[in-house]
């Protein structure tokens, strides 16, 4: 849920930005910034580990709890402590933006902002083409790459099995599901998976990468533009040690664009420009906004089922489209589950993949909350 990417170690891939969130190595040269070794102070954090914890938020001044309830309103907020000054709602929310960020001006771009714009752009523009090229093998295409790279690659891998360790997977077929998620464009499992535990780390809080208390559309995408705000805020990228010891994630780490680009000039042999238009640029942009919506629509709309002390929400037509994340409140209450509609009526196509998977003895070690834990952050009426 990020994009850019730390800089690739092969000599003949160092020109090329490539797209993801990603926090750029400290000790390492950095497209266009040099080393950040001697410019930034580095911030002790915790290492990931795949038991289930919860860090303690000191910036929770969005937002007001009491005795452990649910939390109040900005309605009920002003009239205890007066109107909110220099703030502003959210449409159709109580989420008050206290900071608002603009990404887009009044700032110095640095390259590995400028190469990331530059690709969501050119998704985008490519996407333009699509009412011109469509015809229904190349919509098909975009359909099965929308489930290949989207459920497979990114809500089930990237984001389940690597970023919290929900389940365990045989290597070749861990390593193939992250594969998908290398062609949604969104960056190395790496970068992706460090941005994303900091997110969980800090959710919320002025060190969250990507929170709507700067403003919705900084939460959804302009977030991804300024590349030293995270270095600033999140310090080294140390939480990925588990995945930065693997060859193969090192490996797509380094090659990393190559991957994308080779499936365009496969999608563009096999059924030309109409390919190419709707099997990247279509698909592409939709999943990009779908993964964007967890960031910013299910901290700023829907419902809260759990204490869990920060903006994540319920969002039941989120979860329709990113196969189930959008049942985001039950996830950052139970960040270690597989399952996140934990209602029978929460669809979550991502936890049946997992279940099927786990029925024919693929996947192991699958984590749900146990009873204790969700009386524990049940709000208490």
């Amino acid at each position: 849920m990020a994009l850019i990417t730390s800089q690739p170690k092969h000599p003949l891939l160092n020109q090329i930005t490539t797209v993801h969130c990603a926090i750029p190595r400290l000790n390492r040269t950095v497209i266009g910034l040099g080393s950040f070794t001697n410019n930034v102070k580095t911030i002790k954090v915790c290492n990931f580990d795949s038991n289930p914890r919860k860090f303690s938020l000191q910036n929770h001044n969005f937002i007001t709890y009491k005795n452990n309830k649910k939390p109040i309103t900005i309605a009920e907020q002003e009239q205890e402590q007066g109107p909110l000054r220099n703030q502003r709602r959210i449409l159709l929310s109580d989420v008050v933006v206290e900071r608002e960020r603009n990404v887009l001006f009044g700032r110095k771009w640095n390259s590995l902002d400028v190469g990331t714009a530059g690709v969501v752009l050119a998704m985008h523009v490519l996407s333009l083409f699509a009412p011109f090229q469509f015809n229904f093998h190349a919509l098909c295409v975009a359909l099965s790459l929308y489930v290949v790279t989207g459920l497979f690659g990114i809500t089930l891998s990237f984001h389940r099995n690597l970023s919290h360790r929900s389940f365990k997977l045989p290597k070749w077929l861990e390593y193939t599901f992250a594969y998908c998620g290398v062609l949604a464009l969104q960056g190395n499992p790496i970068d992706w998976v460090s941005t994303h535990r900091y997110h969980h780390q800090f959710c919320d809080s002025e060190r969250d990468p990507h929170s709507p208390t700067e403003g919705f559309w900084f939460s959804h995408m302009s977030w991804l533009f300024d590349t030293n705000s995270i270095i600033e805020r999140c310090g080294e990228t140390n939480n990925v040690g588990d995945l930065e010891k693997q060859s193969f994630y090192r490996f797509i780490r380094s090659s990393y664009i190559v991957h994308p680009l080779a499936l365009g000039a496969l999608l563009y042999a096999i059924g030309g420009f109409p390919f190419l238009v709707w099997g990247m640029g279509v698909r592409i942009v939709w999943v990009y906004h779908i993964t964007w919506l967890v960031n910013s629509a299910c901290h700023v709309w829907g419902n809260q089922a759990w204490n869990t002390k920060d903006l994540s929400r319920n969002n039941w037509w989120v979860a329709l489209l990113a196969f189930g994340e959008g049942w985001h409140n039950n996830h950052h209450a139970f960040e270690y589950s597989a399952r996140h509609g934990l209602e029978w009526w929460q669809l979550d196509m991502t936890w049946y993949v997992v279940r099927f998977l786990q029925a024919i003895g693929l996947a192991t070690h699958v984590k749900l909350p146990s009873q204790s834990h969700k009386q524990k952050l049940a709000f208490n009426e």
